[in-house]
C-alpha cells in the first residue's frame, strides 16, 4: 500500500514537471497577445509594436497589440490582470496605469502590485518643462522665485488630473514648497496649444511633444525632469541639478503579465525582451523617439514598481485627488 502510494504521488508530479518544462522550453506554442490601455498611435502603442514586431522574430510566434482603451488606460490593465496566467496575454504597464490610475479612481478592477508579475522595463522619456519665449522664466530658480513671492498666481498646463505633467509639477511644488495653480485640459497637444499662446505660464510634457516648438522657437526649454540631462537637448539641465538633488519624474514603458505566470516564462521573455533592446537598430529607433531603453531583471522592474506606487499614491492621498 505504501509503494502503491509512492508510486501514485510520484504520477501526480509528471504532469507538473512535464508544464514546467514547456514553459521554459515549449513556449510560446501560439499567438500571444500584447494588450495596452491607451489609443492607436500613441506612445505605449509605438512602444509595443515595436516590441511585438522583435519578439515575433525571435520566438518564432506572432505578438499580436491589442487595444483595450477607456477609462485612464484601467480598462487594458482589468483585462490582464484577470487573464489566464499561462504567458499568452501580456500588457504594456504605464505609471498612469500601474501608479496614478489606482489611487485617483475608486475602483480599477486590479492592485498594480499584486495582481501582476513584472517581465521587464522597456523605456522611459523624461518630462520637459516649457515656457513661451515672450516669458521671464529662464531657469527652474525663475520659476520658484515669481511662485514664492506669487503665491497661487503662477499657473501651469497639464494634460489631465493625475497626468505626468500634473503629477511632475506637483511633485515640484512638494520640494520647492511653493503654491502654483493647475490648468487641467484634455490631454498635452491642447495644453501645449495655451502654452505656446502664452496664456498659461508653464508646463512640463513628454519631451518629443514640445521637441519641434523648442528647435524652432516658439516655446523656451527650462528644464528636464529626468536625473541626467536628455541627448536630445543635452544643453538643457535637469530639476535635480537645479536645486532638487533626487528630483525624478520620468514617463515609462513595462512588460507585465498576470500574477502567477510561471517563473519560467517571466525569465524567458525578459531574457529575449533584453536581447531585443540590446541591439543598436532598435535602440536607434527609439532614440528618434525620444526614448531611452532601460531593460532590467523582473526583480528591479518589482521594485521600481513598488516605489513609482509609494510616490505617486502618497502625493495623490496628499494632495486629496479623486475621479469618478
Amino acid at each position: 500500500m505504501l509503494r502503491f502510494k509512492h508510486l501514485l504521488g510520484t504520477l501526480c508530479l509528471v504532469p507538473a514537471l512535464a508544464a514546467h518544462a514547456a514553459g521554459a522550453d515549449g513556449y510560446p506554442s501560439k499567438p500571444v497577445k500584447i494588450v495596452i490601455g491607451s489609443t492607436a498611435g500613441g506612445p505605449t502603442d509605438t512602444v509595443a509594436r515595436v516590441v511585438a514586431d522583435h519578439l515575433a522574430r525571435r520566438l518564432g510566434q506572432p505578438f499580436v497589440v491589442e487595444i483595450r482603451s477607456g477609462a485612464g488606460g484601467t480598462i487594458g490593465g482589468a483585462y490582464v490582470a484577470k487573464a489566464a496566467p499561462d504567458g499568452y496575454t501580456l500588457g504594456v504597464a504605464v505609471q498612469g496605469t500601474h501608479a496614478v490610475a489606482p489611487y485617483l479612481y475608486p475602483n480599477v478592477g486590479y492592485d498594480p502590485v499584486n495582481d501582476f508579475v513584472d517581465i521587464i522595463r522597456l523605456v522611459d522619456t523624461p518630462l520637459l518643462m516649457t515656457v513661451n519665449p515672450s516669458s521671464p522664466f529662464k531657469t527652474v530658480a525663475d520659476v520658484v522665485d515669481y511662485a514664492r513671492a506669487n503665491p497661487g498666481r503662477l499657473n501651469f498646463a497639464t494634460g489631465g488630473v493625475g497626468s505626468s505633467p500634473h503629477m511632475s509639477m506637483e511633485l515640484l511644488k512638494k520640494a520647492a514648497k511653493i503654491d502654483m495653480t493647475p490648468i487641467h485640459y484634455k490631454g498635452d497637444s491642447a495644453a501645449l496649444v495655451d502654452v505656446l499662446s502664452g496664456q498659461v505660464g508653464v508646463m512640463t510634457s513628454n519631451i518629443v511633444g514640445p521637441l519641434s516648438y523648442v528647435q524652432n522657437g516658439k516655446l523656451r526649454p527650462v528644464a528636464v525632469t529626468s536625473l541626467k540631462r536628455s541627448p536630445l537637448l543635452p544643453d538643457v539641465p535637469t530639476i535635480a541639478e537645479s536645486g532638487y538633488p533626487g528630483f525624478e519624474v520620468i514617463t515609462w514603458f513595462g512588460l507585465v503579465g498576470p500574477a502567477k505566470t510561471p517563473k519560467a516564462i517571466v525569465d524567458r521573455l525578459n531574457q529575449e525582451t533584453r536581447i531585443v533592446l540590446g541591439d543598436p537598430a532598435v535602440q536607434a529607433q527609439f532614440a528618434k523617439l525620444g526614448f531611452e531603453v532601460v531593460p532590467d531583471t523582473p526583480e528591479q522592474f518589482a521594485q521600481f514598481m513598488r516605489d513609482e506606487n509609494v510616490k505617486y499614491g502618497g502625493l495623490i492621498k496628499e494632495l486629496g485627488l479623486k475621479l469618478e
